[in-house]
């Protein structure tokens, strides 16, 4: 490859970088829904009912 293909390539890695950053900030800043909530509340009962009885 030559120095202009090298270029290319790591302004499309920027790109793709920057877009999934995004993305995922994006994701991370949105509130579970409440069905999930209390799945993880259920969960977390569980598992302090089963820590309990060993």
């Amino acid at each position: 490859m030559g120095q202009e293909d090298d270029q290319k390539k790591q302004r499309f890695e920027a790109l793709v970088d920057d877009n999934l950053k995004r993305l995922y900030s994006d994701l991370v800043q949105e509130d579970l829904p409440d069905r999930f909530k209390d799945l993880l509340t259920q969960l977390k009962d569980q598992d302090g009912k089963s820590s309990a009885k060993k």
